[in-house]
């Protein structure tokens, strides 16, 4: 009994669910207007555009029927019914070969005026020429300017030349000398100063510690990076935030449970 009268529960929903859609129509995708694109089945109500299509290849037999060529002429902007209109243009040619058998006119830079002779009374600058070494004559023993050597006239050896006083330095002497001490006096630096810090008001000192261990893994402590403090929203005001739920449709059967007595 119990299973029948879910039965007909489930049919008078169905039945239900068909009543409501036929009231409320079909949806917006259910219609069909006619195109306002193309030129098949375009909208009346709207004005259309000229169309045009492209004709298939011609078949290779209309060269017989018709063998003027096609729009492939290029006129040149320059060129008009009276003529070409423009500026002269010129052009270089390659450099021709020359005949080994002709005769070929030599240039201005194979001349060479400074080399000819005198001519009709010019003057000419006198010109020089070096020669090479002469050989020294066997004959001839007298020394060259280099040969002779004068006295030098440094020092109180000069015995025909005026010098001035020379003094020399010797070692130092031991016996007799300033640094002979026979008092045996002590100097300066044998007398130990105090420490200004033991009558004078003593000044800050410091020192330089060593450097200190490296923190192993086992105390690791997370730096700055690894809190996000922007995701703490517990005791901050919460702006709405919203989900895309499942999308239902009105037309599926309902899910009916068969429940025990």
């Amino acid at each position: 009994m119990t299973c029948y009268i879910h039965s007909v529960i489930a049919f008078v929903i169905i039945v239900l669910i068909i009543l409501n859609s036929a009231l409320l129509g079909p949806g917006p995708g259910r219609y069909a207007l006619p195109p306002t694109v193309g030129y098949i089945n375009h909208d009346l109500t709207k004005p259309s555009s000229p169309a045009y299509s492209f004709h298939s290849r011609m078949s290779s037999t209309m060269v017989s029927v018709d063998s003027s060529p096609g729009p492939r002429y290029h006129v040149d902007s320059k060129m008009t019914r009276f003529g070409r209109v423009g500026t002269p243009s010129y052009s270089m040619l390659g450099r021709n070969k020359r005949a080994n058998k002709l005769f070929q006119t030599p240039g201005p830079g194979a001349y060479s005026p400074e080399k000819a002779p005198p001519l009709n009374g010019q003057r000419r600058p006198p010109s020089y020429t070096i020669g090479s070494r002469t050989r020294y004559r066997a004959v001839d023993f007298v020394p060259a300017p280099n040969r002779y050597t004068l006295p030098h006239l440094l020092g109180s050896q000069v015995p025909h030349k005026a010098s001035s006083a020379s003094y020399s330095m010797s070692s130092r002497r031991h016996v007799g000398a300033p640094s002979e001490d026979l008092a045996m006096t002590p100097g300066p630096g044998h007398y130990n100063s105090t420490d200004p810090s033991v009558y004078l008001q003593r000044q800050p000192s410091f020192s330089m510690q060593s450097r200190t261990p490296r923190p192993s893994n086992a105390a690791s402590i997370p730096g700055p990076g690894t809190h996000s403090p922007e995701k703490v929203l517990a005791h901050l005001p919460r702006p709405p935030s919203f989900t895309l739920g499942i999308r239902h449709s009105e037309f599926v059967t309902p899910l009916v449970v068969h429940v025990s007595d």
